[in-house]
């Protein structure tokens, strides 16, 4: 069974680059191009859509606006050039947020993820990831748990969080993504607050948006650190710090 893609995107250009590549991967069926949400939604009315590839900023009805008028969405990717939209995003079940310019190995991990949630396997190599729901609870005075878990608030809840299943940790301005082996946590937090409560030599921060688990790089470079198949950045005022640690 292939999935069934709609395309939602003011850009030409854009919908001309997204097209190609689901026509790259078997799996995938391309059902309908539009250039604004209305189009979309006359679609998703008359048809079944598996796989909403979905631009944000748009005339008439922006994209997170049209999200939130469908009863029953199908699974949505964001594509988009800004940043600003991630957690509204990811609070809405994203299966994920791709940031313009996209490119086709960031595309498939994307692809692979929509697979993974949908029960099925992409007909192509890629990582697969599991997306779970997200957390959006502030509060600086969270009990940190033992040296074993941490615990964050997420959905109206305290979560545990083992420590061996953290791959790294991500910045989003006052949030972070906690990306697990499988599933991702997004809590009201700053970075430095965790980092400042993880272990010392379990965890290492290579950029201001990035904090590390040591035992899960998997390889790395001056320039980047590889994580679960992910290219993580080093930053310029880090990288003493992090040569160090990691021995280059």
């Amino acid at each position: 069974m292939r999935l069934r893609c709609l395309l939602v995107d003011d850009e030409p250009l854009a919908l001309d680059v997204l097209e190609s590549y689901i026509h790259r991967i078997e799996g995938l069926e391309l059902i309908a191009r539009c250039e604004n949400a209305l189009e979309a939604f006359e679609i998703i009315q008359q048809q079944p859509v598996d796989l909403l590839f979905l631009d944000i900023q748009m005339p008439k009805l922006d994209g997170i606006e049209f999200l939130k008028t469908l009863q029953f969405p199908p699974k949505v990717i964001f594509t988009t050039a800004y940043r600003d939209y991630a957690i509204e995003a990811f609070e809405l079940d994203a299966v994920d947020y791709l940031l313009k310019p996209i490119p086709f190995s960031r595309f498939l991990k994307a692809v692979s993820k929509a697979y993974s949630q949908i029960g099925q396997k992409p007909n192509t190599a890629g990582p697969v990831l599991n997306a779970l729901p997200v957390a959006n609870i502030p509060d600086d005075s969270l009990p940190m748990g033992s040296m074993e878990n941490i615990i964050v608030r997420a959905d109206k809840k305290m979560v545990k969080v083992p420590l061996m299943d953290i791959l790294y940790i991500e910045s989003l301005k006052d949030y972070v993504i906690i990306h697990l082996g499988g599933r991702r946590i997004v809590t009201k937090q700053k970075i430095s607050y965790l980092e400042q409560k993880l272990p010392d030599g379990q965890f290492l921060r290579i950029h201001r948006s990035f904090l590390v688990a040591i035992k899960k790089i998997q390889a790395f470079s001056p320039n980047h650190v590889e994580i679960n198949g992910q290219e993580l950045p080093i930053g310029r005022s880090y990288k003493s710090e992090v040569g160090k640690v990691l021995g280059y």
